[in-house]
Order: structure tokens, then sequence, then C-alpha cells
């Protein structure tokens, strides 16, 4: 019964932040993703961060870079799960690497050794959180609507991050 009033919880959380993103004034931009370039002060490499936030709380880990589409492990195939799992999924298929630089609160880096939202998918872990299945959702839906990836991760954040 408490984890379902926090999934529902999560739920309308993100309805309203897709809600209130969608009525600014500006129109939705429809684009396919470009990853954003990196910068030449940046290691070619990828970077995992993994800082602590005293004021606002920990933000879990994510890659800080856009890593190679290669060196990601594949994530599960939508079509074994149904609903909200399977389109959660599907989302992992389609953006991998914007899943690989953002959070996951349900704080699996530190439970499961996840190095970004991403790692959620390469398992079933995806299937029974609803804080992954959520912000996978949302991180899809804001990246179809044009919203660069640094922007989806702070709205995640300010989603689903809180002092611990």
């Amino acid at each position: 019964m408490k984890k379902l009033i926090i999934v529902a919880l999560a739920l309308l959380i993100v309805a309203i932040i897709v809600v209130s993103s969608g009525s600014k004034d500006q129109a939705p931009v429809a684009r396919e993703y470009a990853p954003e370039p990196q910068r030449a002060s940046q290691p070619p490499q990828e970077q995992i961060h993994t800082h602590e936030y005293a004021a606002t709380g920990r933000v879990p880990a994510y890659y800080t870079t856009v890593p190679d589409l290669a060196k990601l492990a594949p994530t599960l195939a939508p079509e074994l799960f149904s609903g909200n799992q399977k389109l959660a999924y599907q989302a992992a298929k389609q953006i991998p690497q914007t899943l690989a630089q953002l959070p996951c609160y349900c704080h699996c880096d530190r439970s499961q050794n996840h190095k970004s939202l991403h790692s959620c998918f390469e398992s079933e872990h995806g299937e029974n959180c609803g804080i992954c299945i959520n912000e996978a959702l949302m991180a899809y839906n804001l990246q179809k609507q044009g919203v660069p990836v640094n922007e989806i991760r702070k709205k995640i954040i300010a989603a689903y991050g809180k002092p611990e």
C-alpha cells in the first residue's frame, strides 16, 4: 500500500511537470536527438558524476559526457514487458545516450552499482521500479519536445531530488 502511494505521488509529480513544461509560450520543436558536442577541454572517455551535494541532497551517478553507444550495455527488449514498463524499455532502446546522462533517483547507483538511469534497463530492475519508469518516460517525452539533455537532467533533479 505504501509503495502504491509513493508511485501514485511520483506519477502526479511527473504529470504536473509535463503539463507545466508544455504550457510555456514556446511551441515544442520536433527534432531528432543530436548529442551535445564535447568541449576540447573534456577528456575523450566518459566521466561519471558521483558528486555529493550537502544542501540539495545527493545526486545519483550519471555520465557527464555523451557516452560511446558501443560501450553502453544493451537494454532488454521492450517486447518482454507490457504497459508503462514496455514504454520505458522502448525509451531506453530509443534514447540510450540520453538516459545514460541522467541520474536515477531510486539510488540504485549505491545499491546495485548502476552508473546512470540507462543501467536500470539493462536488467529487469527498471520493470519493478516506478521511479526508473517515470524518469525514463519523462526524459523521452521531454526529448521529443526538443528539450536538451542538460535541461532534462535539471527537470529530473528538480522533480526527484530531495535531501536524504
